[in-house]
């Protein structure tokens, strides 16, 4: 009789390459690794023959990037969505893509769970799982690092160690990281306490720091048609390939790089370093177009809308009414979100340098300083009075009750 399948969320990190091993010691499951390549770039080389050997019947390796990029990156950025701030949501909506596809291959083998490596302090796990849920409610789930007997990154390094399995950590360099298209992100080790200042020249991989970045500027412009970037420096490039060119141009500028504080959904406060160039180059991009093509009131409610929109993504509610009805808004906002933009790169700034569009709101003829023809200043007396009437009924009042 056939063993039942499980399908293994697996990165070749230390987590996952100690879970093949562990599922085949505490469960009668064949294994099935999957690896979701959304950019880790050469994080997925050597990992089938890894996997194998471990104990794995087969590994997919699957590249979603394209996938990521215009489901889950664009639609995030057209609603200008930022947790809390300062985080671009990086890993946030790489785990709906990437559990997506763990369900695809789950559904099509045949298995009866699905197998993921976060902690339980986390929230990928919240990610991964209400992804299942919400698309394949039937399978179940395995979640070791609330079961085992493992309870921190060093015992995972000597459960390796003992079974001779290679991992990309040591316990001297021993950074949570996750590595995808659109950001690289770092914790643990010192960055636990938030007063020690991270060693960039140690943590960054996909740019320099700001004080390695060179001496003078660089300016790059963006297109962006309805929302969506399809131009850089008036070279069209398909999803994938333009974000690749953004995050070299900024991370040869320093552009970034933040270190935030966040509340995690389970309650607890956790301490990251991100590195987000070409993502931090788009947003600041995105933003001044709509500066130029949203009216004030759509404006000012779009705000509204992205800080719930940045907590449905960070909380793992991809998959919810609630998102698809607020991609919808959006949408609508960004039909006129047409243009391009430039911006002035320099030592880990990104600052704006001109912005154009064929549905530019703004009115030179309106906003100058000097003699124009169009606006009556004297219109602005009768706006004030009736803007102000509330205020000063009530100003009355209370004078007529002090007797005034």
């Amino acid at each position: 009789m056939a063993k039942e399948k499980v399908v293994l969320a697996y990165s070749g990190g230390l987590d996952t390459s100690i879970i093949i091993p562990w599922l085949k010691e505490n469960y009668d499951y064949e294994v099935i690794a999957v690896c979701g390549d959304v950019g880790q770039g050469k994080e997925t080389e050597g990992l089938e023959e890894k996997a194998l050997r471990t104990g794995a019947s087969k590994l997919y390796i699957e590249d979603i990037r394209e996938e990521y990029v215009t489901d889950f990156i664009f639609p995030t950025l057209k609603a200008h969505a930022v947790y809390e701030g300062k985080y671009l949501l990086g890993t946030s909506h790489a785990r709906p893509c990437i559990a997506k596809r763990l369900v695809d291959i789950a559904l099509r083998e045949g298995a009866v769970a699905i197998c993921h490596g976060a902690t339980g302090k986390g929230n990928d796990q919240v990610r991964f799982e209400l992804t299942v849920k919400a698309l394949a409610p039937h399978l179940k789930i395995i979640a070791p690092w609330r079961i085992w007997d493992i309870k921190s990154r060093e015992d995972a390094i000597d459960y390796a160690e003992a079974r001779g399995i290679p991992i990309p950590v040591t316990k001297a360099d021993n950074y949570s990281m996750d590595r995808n298209l659109w950001h690289l992100s770092h914790e643990g080790a010192d960055l636990e306490d938030p007063w020690n200042e991270p060693q960039l020249d140690k943590l960054l991989k996909l740019m320099v720091s700001p004080e390695k970045a060179p001496d003078t500027p660089t300016y790059v412009e963006i297109d962006f048609e309805k929302g969506i970037p399809i131009r850089v420096n008036g070279k069209a490039y398909p999803p994938v390939e333009l974000i690749e060119t953004l995050n070299k141009i900024a991370g040869e500028n320093g552009v970034g790089i933040d270190d935030i504080v966040e509340n995690r959904l389970v309650g607890m406060k956790s301490r990251g370093v991100y590195e987000t160039p070409g993502g931090t180059v788009l947003y600041a991009a995105h933003r001044e177009l709509e500066y130029l093509c949203l009216d004030r009131q759509t404006l000012h409610y779009k705000e509204q809308i992205a800080i719930k929109f940045a907590e449905l993504v960070y909380d793992g509610n991809w998959y919810t009414p609630l998102r698809e009805a607020l991609s919808a808004f959006v949408d609508e906002t960004q039909k006129t979100v047409t243009g391009t933009v430039r911006l002035k790169l320099y030592k880990g700034s990104c600052t704006p340098a001109g912005a154009k569009s064929p549905y530019s709101l703004y009115s030179e003829d309106m906003a100058t300083f000097g003699r124009d023809e169009v606006y009556n200043q004297q219109d602005a007396e009768g706006f004030i009075n009736l803007f102000g009437l509330p205020i000063k009924v009530r100003a009355m009042m209370m004078r007529n009750k002090k007797g005034l």
